[in-house]
């Protein structure tokens, strides 16, 4: 196996637990990284606020990925490489959020808007990414300006079905992935996790199979497929798992500190 030089981390369910604590357990996995000469980054469906709580404890200096990988910011969250869903796929996208009766968010470069303040998962997103909603009557003026679109339920049937019917009417106009059983994410199209990866591997001069991928949703499949050693957390589903390389714990039991010792040990080896 490549030598790994890179590691690409998702955030929730794989770096953070459940109650989006970053343990010491995990910053020390880090820290060991950094002394063995490894790079790490991360990569989420956050927007770049809800990951700047992140930058000093894991010592990150390079680019990180926001909106799925659409959004490359540096670690002072600068915006690098910005993509936009097209107007017509928000709109499109939008209308369909709203026939099936989901919350609806929309995310542009620096705001979180939705017309629900009171909508279930929105203390959730609050805890999640430390800062408040603006609440609106209509998305229509924001349109142009659409970073992520979000769709939230309790109820995983329903966003299972609605990414299925999102993603074949929105075809490649836009991107349809669910980051949690709860969300379901629309982004720009031709960008995901995996061209994130891409974007890493040319912006450090190494090959992909260099780079090794930490993640457990749906979102993550895409840059395990794009990387050459991928790892699938514990809580992660088996459709998930059936696409990466590897196996670590769950994010309850330092999933994330297990999957990085597995990293510097291949290393090791080689």
């Amino acid at each position: 196996m490549t030598r790994i030089a890179l590691v690409v981390s998702d955030i929730d369910g794989t770096l953070l637990t459940k109650d989006k604590t970053l343990t010491e357990g995990a910053k020390a996995a880090a820290q060991r990284l950094r002394q063995a000469g490894v790079g790490l980054t991360i990569t989420s469906s956050r927007p770049s606020i809800g990951m700047r709580f992140l930058i000093e404890p894991l010592a990150i200096t390079l680019p990180v990925g926001a909106f799925n990988g659409s959004s490359i910011v540096d670690a002072r969250m600068n915006p690098i490489e910005q993509h936009l869903i097209p107007a017509s796929a928000a709109e499109r996208s939008l209308a369909m959020l709203t026939e099936v009766g989901v919350d609806i968010w929309l995310f542009t470069n620096d705001s979180w808007l939705t017309r629900n303040g009171n909508g279930e998962y929105v203390p959730h997103e609050k805890r999640a990414i430390r800062a408040d909603p603006t609440i609106i009557d209509d998305f229509s003026p924001y349109l142009s300006r659409a970073c992520k679109i979000v769709g939230s339920s309790p109820d995983p049937d329903l966003l299972v079905r609605c990414e299925a019917k999102m993603q074949q009417a929105l075809g490649a106009e836009a991107t349809a992935v669910r980051s949690q059983t709860y969300y379901l994410d629309i982004t720009p199209p031709g960008c995901d996790k995996g061209t994130f990866v891409q974007a890493m591997a040319r912006r450090l001069g190494i090959s992909t199979d260099a780079i090794a991928t930490i993640g457990d949703m749906q979102n993550d499949v895409s840059m395990f497929k794009a990387s050459g050693l991928s790892i699938a957390m514990g809580n992660a589903t088996d459709d998930v798992k059936q696409h990466a390389k590897r196996a670590t714990a769950s994010n309850e039991d330092e999933g994330f500190a297990k999957a990085i010792d597995m990293i510097l040990q291949e290393n090791a080896a080689d």
